[in-house]
């Protein structure tokens, strides 16, 4: 259980919050079991249920700390269904053993001694942690698995999109002046001087003396007048578009090698023996 170059102690667990898998808060850490035999913490129990009410046991192997969270490779909802055991007492080795087996872990070393810490109680105490601590619990070798085995943790890179703001756009109506031209027929009265002679047998009395006589001319003329009527509506609307982005990040995993010294040499594999 390691944290950085070294290990988590109690003080720093019991301050953490749980999350499961897909990064759902599980629940705050209650109490911290250590081996009796080692000393070294290898279960916690989270608080479950209504106003966390419940507390759930969850081994600590594979699990990993950021300093203000305590990641385990196991969902929420196995978490909450673990079964029922008293966390104010003793975890005896029955209990542990069906505890590994609902999580599906192998069975823990058979040394006749349960988890408490130290003393056959577990710590339930909250402690300020002295310090930020991260890194990765992993289960090292136990008697009973033929202590010859280790859990290789990796990272995996987990996607998701966020809706953010981009920008605004404004719809705004201004008023702007042109000039429109058109054409209109109108029309006008003239004078013209018409001359009919005087047919034989016609009665009309002449006389010599001046005469004067009047027309009024009328004319048509182009008036104009403005009226306002609506012609359109416009509104804007916003389109989802999809497109595909590249996503890149670096991830950690861990690979396994060893050392032998035969003969006299030295020599290093990984991810298996050399035969």
């Amino acid at each position: 259980m390691s944290a950085g170059n070294g290990f988590l102690s109690t003080e720093q667990l019991i301050n953490l919050t749980a999350y499961d898998t897909d990064g759902e808060k599980i629940g705050s850490i209650g109490q911290v079991y250590r081996d009796d035999a080692t000393g070294r913490p290898e279960w916690v129990t989270v608080k479950t249920g209504w106003f966390g009410m419940k507390e759930s046991f969850v081994p600590l192997a594979g699990a990993r700390s950021d300093g203000e969270a305590l990641h385990v490779p196991h969902a929420k909802e196995l978490v909450k269904d673990a079964p029922r055991v008293d966390a104010d007492q003793h975890l005896d080795v029955d209990e542990e053993r069906r505890l590994y087996q609902h999580y599906g872990l192998p069975g823990s070393h058979d040394n006749g001694k349960g988890k408490g810490n130290g003393n056959g109680k577990a710590r339930r105490t909250a402690v300020d942690a002295p310090g930020t601590a991260t890194g990765t619990y992993v289960d090292e070798p136990r008697e009973g698995r033929g202590g010859d085995e280790v859990v290789r943790s990796e990272e995996r890179l987990r996607v998701g999109t966020t809706n953010e703001e981009v920008g605004r756009a404004r719809l705004k109506k201004v008023v702007v002046t042109e000039n429109v031209t058109t054409t209109v027929p109108v029309s006008h009265e003239e004078v013209r001087v018409v001359r009919e002679p005087i047919r034989k047998g016609e009665r009309v009395r002449g006389g010599i003396g001046e005469a004067e006589k009047e027309v009024t001319l009328h004319a048509e003329r182009a008036v104009t007048r403005k009226e306002t009527v609506p012609v359109e509506r416009v509104r804007l609307e916003t389109e989802r578009v999809t497109e595909q982005q590249e996503v890149s990040e670096t991830v950690r995993k861990e690979q396994v090698r060893y050392d032998e010294d035969k003969n006299g040499r030295r020599g290093e594999g990984r991810n298996g023996p050399r035969r």
